[in-house]
């Protein structure tokens, strides 16, 4: 019996059509970062992925900028004491190296909202989650494991976080 190919996303199963995939495999050409087609050359525009993911790519524009980051916002505090009033904790020594938090951390430590939690509790939750997922997914570093806290000034006023473009620089 053959077993029929799939990925999983979250907790749904859906078929990998594999043929298709290597076509478009053969097809790109990572030099010009385009898909060389038989009517012509295309490639992934910005705005399929706004549309792919829901994120606006108009606003003031997301940078991972970190000129003297140990002094960082609000008055010129240091970044660990802001990291402390965002997220009401700070992690061990041990799992930081330089700005950047191990990842394992933050899964322990917010692994779940717990139920009935007050808005300030709801707050650091959805802080952790936007900082995991602009750490790892939308702006991953080499290492996988950490998030480096350069996040913080994006999730720190979260009424906000709708007016940032997400895929270009102005």
């Amino acid at each position: 019996m053959r077993r029929q190919q799939g990925m999983r996303l979250d907790e749904r199963w859906f078929r990998l059509d594999e043929s298709l995939v290597s076509a478009f495999v053969e097809r790109w050409h990572p030099e010009t970062h385009t898909f060389y087609m038989p009517f012509g050359e295309c490639t992934i525009t910005l705005q399929d992925v706004a549309y792919q993911l829901g994120l606006p790519v108009d606003g003031r524009y997301v940078s991972g900028c970190l000129t003297d980051f140990h002094v960082y916002i609000e008055g010129g505090r240091p970044a660990w004491q802001w990291f402390h009033e965002l997220l009401g904790v700070l992690p061990p020594a041990n799992q930081i190296q330089k700005f950047a938090v191990n990842c394992t951390w933050f899964q322990k430590t917010f692994e779940e909202c717990p139920e009935g939690a007050d808005e300030k509790t709801v707050r650091r939750f959805a802080r952790v989650y936007i900082m995991m997922l602009l750490g790892t997914q939308l702006f991953a570093d080499k290492s996988g494991n950490r998030i480096h806290i350069r996040w913080l000034p994006f999730v720190a006023w979260l009424e906000k976080m709708g007016g940032y473009s997400w895929g270009r620089r102005h």
